[in-house]
């Protein structure tokens, strides 16, 4: 199916069924329910979802495949943000050429970046980035204001001289659109207890998604992304042979870089605003963990790492000790006093906290990831299935 082989295949239909289905998949319980907290069914998290799952995509090209770590992503994820408001601003509140310019500028940049930062590689390389980072984050905060409006953000207004589009329509800026389909717009299907939101925005950023994992699934069957193996296998060997690391290392770079100025891009259609924060260093660390987390070189695993890691931070974090004690109301109040005593530093602000407990465990007891769980687990069933039928396949003779 499209050029992939049934594996491939396979992989792309669960995750296209998963991003179809999710406005269901993602609000299990009933709206009345107290578990109702743990829902993450709503428009602007499911987006966050698939945006930060094409930024960690793209990451995992440069550093799950090539071997490249990089502490500067989120200047590129920056510049794009920067481009797609600037094209609303000037020309039009169409999202598609906010998106393709965002992309463009986000890989000009890369190129930059990637032309000096991959004279070194290791540790120098990683330094290299999160300099440029920085220095991307301190130029956007307070040098280049009339560009970037500083710590304020860039944003929409209404005098705004946009070229094929009104500046204001009743008093207000225009919402943006797809081709006429407002971003915001949505139906909600209420079914029982239950209700759940099909948003516009939400399933153009899923149509981006499938088309970025696409790329990235072809990428890495490729003959490219077999040279990029063997850079991160053993780069001086491969330079040994006579063949040029470099071309292909910056490609990397340069696409990686695209992958953060298209989810960039994909912010600012979703809320056209973009602010300097998304530069900082905070932020090219977050998609790091988001790799690692999922399983640096696997083709999902990085889009559930940043699922993960921002269910904890829109939901997990949202949980507070009023919500505790209605948890544990049934409870004696000194009981409950105690529990909440004891998971107060691990909710809300401390949210943080819970996802460090957690990545250390993963670290230390999956290496690979959570990719790595769903193999042993798979590795487990298949193994009990072959004790079941034998090794020939047939079932074993019943013992005398």
């Amino acid at each position: 199916m499209l050029g992939l082989n049934k594996k491939d295949s396979s992989l792309f239909l669960l995750v296209l069924l998963l991003v179809i289905f999710a406005p269901f998949l993602l609000n299990p319980f009933p709206e009345n329910s107290e578990l109702a907290q743990f829902n993450a069914g709503y428009p602007d998290l499911m987006q966050r979802f698939l945006i930060f799952g094409i930024f960690a995509i793209g990451f995992n090209i440069l550093f799950g495949l090539t071997g490249y770590l990089s502490f500067g992503h989120a200047a590129f994820l920056g510049v794009g943000s920067y481009a797609g408001v600037w094209m609303m601003k000037l020309l039009t509140m169409n999202v598609l050429p906010a998106i393709i310019i965002s992309v463009i500028f986000a890989g000009l940049f890369s190129l930059l970046v990637g032309y000096i930062s991959l004279r070194r590689s290791g540790i120098y390389f990683s330094i290299l980035t999160l300099a440029f980072a920085q220095m991307s984050f301190s130029l956007a905060y307070s040098v280049l204001t009339p560009i970037t409006a500083g710590e304020t953000g860039l944003q929409l207004a209404l005098d705004d001289p946009r070229i094929l589009g009104v500046s204001q329509v009743d008093g207000t800026i225009p919402l943006a659109h797809f081709f006429g389909l407002n971003m915001r717009e949505s139906y909600e299907l209420a079914m029982g207890g239950w209700l759940f939101t099909f948003n516009a925005g939400y399933y153009l950023c899923a149509v981006i998604m499938m088309i970025a994992f696409y790329v990235a699934i072809r990428i890495f069957r490729s003959p490219f992304g077999m040279m990029l193996r063997a850079v991160k296998s053993n780069q001086q060997r491969m330079n040994f042979t006579g063949l040029n690391s470099r071309p292909y290392t910056l490609a990397a770079f340069v696409i990686s870089g695209m992958y953060a100025g298209l989810a960039g891009g994909l912010m600012v259609a979703m809320d056209p605003l973009a602010g300097a924060e998304r530069m900082q260093w905070t932020a090219s660390g977050e998609v790091v963990l988001m790799t690692i987390l999922g399983g640096a070189g696997t083709l999902i695993g990085p889009v559930l790492g940043a699922g993960f890691i921002k269910y904890l931070e829109n939901i997990f974090s949202k949980i507070n000790d009023n919500i505790l004690y209605e948890w544990f109301s049934a409870l004696p109040t000194a009981v409950a006093d105690v529990l909440v005593f004891v998971i107060h530093p691990f909710i809300g602000k401390g949210w943080h906290l819970t996802l460090g407990i957690m990545f250390m465990l993963i670290v230390i007891f999956l290496p690979g990831g959570i990719m790595e769980g769903f193999q042993r687990i798979g590795k487990m069933f298949s193994r009990k299935k072959k004790t079941a039928t034998g090794p020939s396949g047939a079932a074993p003779a019943p013992a005398e």
